[in-house]
């Protein structure tokens, strides 16, 4: 199952195109214009268990890499620059992994 399922094809289509440049990515303005932040929150929780394709309970780096790849299959992979931000914005406690609770309020902010 892939995060689309949830969304629509046209916002996540604007999403990527608003991102499609190396170094552009920005959550917040991913997860509005995707639709993700005006999802409930049982939706989001399922967004996430999505994107934590190793099923650890966590979003490593690794898979954040790769994060675009769960809104559509081609989709760009993240730059070094932009994961190391995007999992310093999510990991909240420090652990280096962005687990359920922290993507909720990444995603919601």
């Amino acid at each position: 199952m892939a995060v689309a399922s949830m969304l629509k094809d046209a916002d996540i289509k604007v999403a990527l195109e608003g991102c499609k440049a190396a170094d552009s990515f920005d959550h917040k303005k991913f997860f509005k214009a995707c639709g993700l932040s005006g999802k409930s929150s049982e939706d989001v929780k399922k967004a996430f268990t999505i994107i934590d394709q190793d099923m650890s309970g966590f979003i490593e780096e690794e898979e954040l890499t790769l994060f675009l790849q769960n809104f559509a299959a081609g989709a760009r992979a993240l730059t070094a620059k932009e994961t190391k931000a995007f999992l310093a914005i999510g990991d909240a406690d420090g652990d280096g992994m962005i687990g359920v609770d922290e993507f909720a309020t990444m995603v919601k902010a």
